[in-house]
C-alpha cells in the first residue's frame, strides 16, 4: 500500500515548512526511517525520515517550495502500484494550500525574487506540472494582468535590466524561468559594463552575451524583493505578539567590569582550553540573580503567573536568516566551564541550523548581547511568554569618579525589558542591583 509523505511538524512553533533539499530522487529505493529530505522550519534545517519502504514514485513539491503541515509532498509505493488516485488529490491540495517560493509579480512593478539555485527551475524546465502532465502553452500575460516569475529568473532580470513584460514564459502555465532570461540577455544590444562583466560568470549559458540592456529609468532606486524565510516569518509573527500586547518597561544600569574581566583572564590562563567568554560569566551571574529574585524568573500564563524553579536562560545567537535562542538549562546549577562548552556547541550548531526544537524553546529568561558589535546600549523585545530579557552592551574603558578622583574603568551598560504583568518596577530594579553586585564582585559566585 502506498505511503503518503506529508509535511511533518518538526518544531513546536512550526506552521509550514520549506523543502530545502530532496535526499532521494524519483525512482530511488527508500527504507523506513531513512532520511528522505531536508526541511527548513522556522528555526532550523531538519531531516525528514521516510515512514514507509518502497520506491519514491512521485515528488509533488520542488526544492525551495513551501507547504503547510499535513500537505502531501511525495508518494512512496511499490514500483507497479497504481497511485493515480493520490495524484488526482495532489493538484487540489496544492492549489489551495501550498505557497511556493516563486512569488507572483505585478506586471507593472519591478519583479521580486530571490535565488533558489538551479533546482528552482528544474521542474519548470521540463514544461510539466507536478503530476507530469503537459503544461498549458506559454503565455505572455495571465488574464489578471499578473506575471508568474521564478525567483532566480526575477533576480537575473533585475540585474540585467530585462523588462519581464516583454517576455513570454516557457515554464508551466507561462511562468518566466531562467532560460527565458538567458535568451533575452543574449539578444540585448546595449550593456552595463559591470553587469556585462559579472553575468557571464554567474550565468554561464549567457556567456555569449556581448551587451546588456540598461535598467529602465525610474523615479526611485532600483530594488528587488526576496521572499521571507520560514525563520523570518516566525520572528515577524512573534514580535507582533510581543511588543504590542506585552506591556514593556525598561530598566538600565551601568556595571564596572574590571573584576569580571580579570577573573576571566585568570581562569582562562589556568586552562587555555576553557575559553570562557564575558557572555558566559553574564549567563552564570544572571542565573544566580534569578534564584534570589524568583519573581523575575517567571512568565505570564493568562490565568496565572508561572514561577520557575531553575534558571533556563535563552541566549540570542545571530544566524544568517535572523536569530535563534538556544537555552542553557538549569544554568544556576552549572559551572562556568559547563556553560562555556555548551554555548560553543550551541553557537556552532545554530549557525548550521542543526539545533533540535527542545534546545531552543522553553527559556524562563533571555539574554541578548550586542557588545561584540560595538553597541553601547539597546533595548530588546521580550520573547513571550518569558517575563524579561536582558540587553547587554559593549564593555569599554570610560572615565568614572571613584573616591573623588577620575579614573578609567571597564564599564558596561545593560537594559532589562520587563513584562509589567509579571514584574513591577521595584522588583526589576532589585534584580538588577543583585546582578550588578555579583558581576562587579564575581567572588559572590563561590560564597
Amino acid at each position: 500500500m502506498a505511503t503518503r509523505v506529508i509535511m511533518p511538524k518538526l518544531s513546536p512553533t512550526m506552521e509550514e515548512g520549506q523543502l530545502s533539499r530532496w535526499l532521494k530522487k524519483e525512482g530511488d529505493n527508500v527504507s523506513m526511517g531513512e532520511p528522505l529530505a531536508e526541511i527548513d522550519t522556522d528555526k532550523a534545517t531538519m531531516e525528514m525520515q521516510a515512514l514507509g519502504s518502497g520506491v519514491l514514485r512521485k515528488i509533488l513539491i520542488k526544492e525551495g517550495e513551501s507547504a503547510p503541515l499535513g500537505q502531501l509532498i511525495a508518494i512512496i509505493s511499490t514500483p507497479d502500484e497504481d497511485i493515480s488516485a493520490l495524484l488526482d488529490q495532489a493538484p487540489e491540495q496544492s492549489t489551495q494550500t501550498t505557497r511556493p517560493a516563486e512569488p507572483k509579480a505585478e506586471a507593472a512593478a519591478t519583479p521580486p525574487g530571490q535565488p533558489a539555485g538551479d533546482n528552482a527551475d528544474r521542474g519548470a524546465d521540463r514544461n510539466a506540472d507536478g503530476n507530469g502532465r503537459r503544461a498549458a502553452p506559454a503565455i505572455k500575460n495571465s488574464p489578471s494582468g499578473r506575471l508568474i516569475v521564478s525567483p532566480l529568473a526575477a533576480r537575473m532580470a533585475a540585474e540585467a535590466g530585462v523588462d519581464l513584460r516583454s517576455l513570454s514564459g516557457s515554464g508551466p502555465g507561462g511562468r518566466i524561468i531562467k532560460r527565458d532570461i538567458e535568451s533575452a540577455i543574449s539578444q540585448s544590444k546595449a550593456a552595463s559594463p559591470r553587469v556585462a562583466a559579472e553575468l557571464p560568470q554567474r550565468y554561464p549559458r549567457a556567456v555569449e552575451t556581448k551587451t546588456l540592456q540598461q535598467p529602465a529609468t525610474a523615479a526611485g532606486s532600483a530594488y528587488h524583493d526576496e521572499p521571507l524565510s520560514e525563520m523570518r516569518r516566525t520572528i515577524a509573527r512573534r514580535l507582533v505578539t510581543s511588543l504590542g500586547p506585552v506591556p514593556h518597561f525598561f530598566l538600565t544600569t551601568e556595571i564596572e567590569m574590571d573584576r569580571a574581566a580579570e577573573m576571566r583572564r585568570n581562569v582562562n590562563s589556568l586552562d587555555p582550553e576553557l575559553k570562557i567568554s564575558v557572555n558566559d560569566i553574564i549567563i552564570k551571574v544572571a542565573a544566580a540573580s534569578l534564584l534570589q529574585h524568583r519573581q523575575v524568573n517567571a512568565s505570564f500564563q493568562e490565568k496565572a503567573v508561572r514561577y520557575y524553579q531553575h534558571a533556563d536562560i535563552g541566549v540570542a545567537v545571530a544566524i544568517e536568516d535572523g536569530l535563534i535562542t538556544p537555552v542553557v538549562r538549569s544554568a544556576d546549577e552549572k559551572s562556568l566551564r559547563e556553560i562555556a562548552s555548551e554555548m560553543r556547541d550551541f553557537a556552532e550548531r545554530a549557525r548550521n541550523r542543526r539545533l533540535r526544537p527542545e534546545e531552543y524553546t522553553g527559556a524562563s529568561f533571555s539574554i541578548s548581547n550586542l557588545g561584540m558589535f560595538g553597541i553601547d546600549e539597546f533595548t530588546a523585545v521580550i520573547n513571550p511568554p518569558e517575563g524579561a530579557i536582558l540587553a547587554v552592551g559593549a564593555m569599554s574603558p570610560k572615565p568614572v569618579v571613584r573616591d573623588n578622583e577620575i579614573v578609567v574603568r571597564q564599564m558596561m551598560r545593560v537594559t532589562m525589558s520587563c513584562d509589567h504583568r509579571v514584574i513591577d518596577g521595584a522588583t526589576g530594579a532589585k534584580f538588577l542591583q543583585t546582578f550588578k553586585k555579583i558581576l562587579e564582585n564575581p567572588l559572590y559566585l563561590v560564597v
